[in-house]
């Protein structure tokens, strides 16, 4: 589509053809197999090479960010395949030491096949640029972290990681592609969970890898068709049909959690709000700088226990315990209930959903009460 139009236009007729007689809304393509005799036809020789229910999704997530797509099975299986497609030349992983768990852990879980993980303060240049310096690397960095909503630096991690020859790896999960493009600073390829806000109704499992090097994308390609990490045509089409109102629901949803977030950081009962949109100075600066449509639909904040938080998770009316985010429900749940989390223990991450904002602080006024 031409980029005269803007992402949300390009949203709502991606994956389409204008072909007279053709349906307006790609249709699902549950097809395991395809007519195929002789010579195979290129990504039609079997269902474990593609599918175009795939492609339709594939080609609104590269559209956004005027890149290329690949769709897997679940982020973690897109995080795997790009870990290998990257580890036969650099062995060590440079990631955030307070970001995603999964990522953690699933470089832990590659030591015994040569991966060395470091982990080190993101928001520091001087100290990734200090690990980097180590020896050939990746440097995978999350911005807003999750759970803590920290914001690094991409411009300067892009030019760390250029002066390093270290690809680096952007997880955009929170932010998705439509309020940050992480290509533009520097990185060689978006990593997306879309299970979350990208598809936005917690109906399904997929990931993503969104990248302009052609290279990368071949060697991701076939990790995906040996390994098998391939996603379900339904999904793909479930996905699709949720990102068509991705820039309706960001929107609504950034909004709220701003003024969740102030009201939270007023509260007589809540020690600490973590928020892009609370910063001040220099640092919200540089979010507004990376995410000028608005900072996403997760907050964090700090109570004075596990119990506490346990007991107000448990009491909300409205806001359901649950552990995701980016649906177009609002959930929330204590973070270092998960083993691997490094999370503060009375740390609540709330996840706002498309609910009137005045609903869900009366929740969790009502909530708060049981302290």
């Amino acid at each position: 589509m031409s980029e005269e139009f803007s992402a949300e236009s390009v949203l709502v007729h991606a994956g389409g053809r204008r072909i007279p007689g053709e349906p307006v809304t790609p249709p699902l393509v549950p097809a395991s197999i395809y007519h195929s005799a002789g010579d195979p036809v290129p990504g039609r020789g079997y269902g474990r090479e593609s599918n175009p229910s795939w492609e339709a999704l594939e080609t609104a997530l590269g559209e956004v960010e005027q890149a290329s797509a690949l769709i897997f099975a679940s982020g973690q299986a897109a995080s795997l395949a790009l870990m290998l497609a990257l580890a036969a030349e650099r062995k060590r992983v440079v990631l955030p030491s307070d970001g995603y768990y999964g990522a953690r852990m699933l470089a832990d879980l590659l030591r015994c096949y040569g991966v060395d993980p470091v982990h080190v303060d993101i928001g520091d240049p001087s100290a990734v640029r200090a690990a980097l310096a180590q020896g050939p690397s990746v440097l995978w960095t999350e911005t807003p972290t999750n759970p803590l909503l920290r914001v690094a630096d991409l411009a300067a991690l892009g030019q760390a990681a250029a002066v390093a020859d270290a690809p680096m790896i952007v997880d955009n999960t929170l932010a998705t592609g439509l309020l940050q493009r992480p290509l533009d600073w520097g990185a060689v390829a978006s990593l997306y969970s879309l299970t979350k806000a990208t598809s936005g109704h917690s109906d399904l499992l997929l990931g993503a890898v969104v990248t302009r090097d052609p290279e990368l994308l071949a060697s991701l390609r076939a990790w995906r068709s040996a390994a098998g990490g391939i996603a379900g045509p339904f999904e793909a089409w479930l996905a699709l049909r949720g990102m068509r109102t991705l820039p309706l629901r960001i929107a609504r949803q950034s909004q709220s959690a701003q003024a969740i977030a102030e009201h939270l950081a007023a509260h007589p009962r809540v020690n600490a709000v973590h928020y892009p949109g609370l910063l001040t100075g220099p640092a919200l600066a540089l979010a507004a700088r990376q995410m000028p449509r608005g900072f996403g639909p997760l907050l964090s904040f700090e109570l004075d226990s596990a119990k506490a938080a346990d007991a107000v998770v448990g009491a909300a009316a409205l806001i359901v315990p649950a552990s995701s985010f980016g649906g177009v429900e609002s959930a929330w749940e204590r973070r270092a209930r998960w083993a691997a989390e490094t999370a503060p223990p009375g740390l609540i991450r709330l996840s706002v959903g498309v609910e009137p904002a005045g609903d869900l602080m009366t929740d969790i006024d009502q909530a708060l009460e049981v302290l």
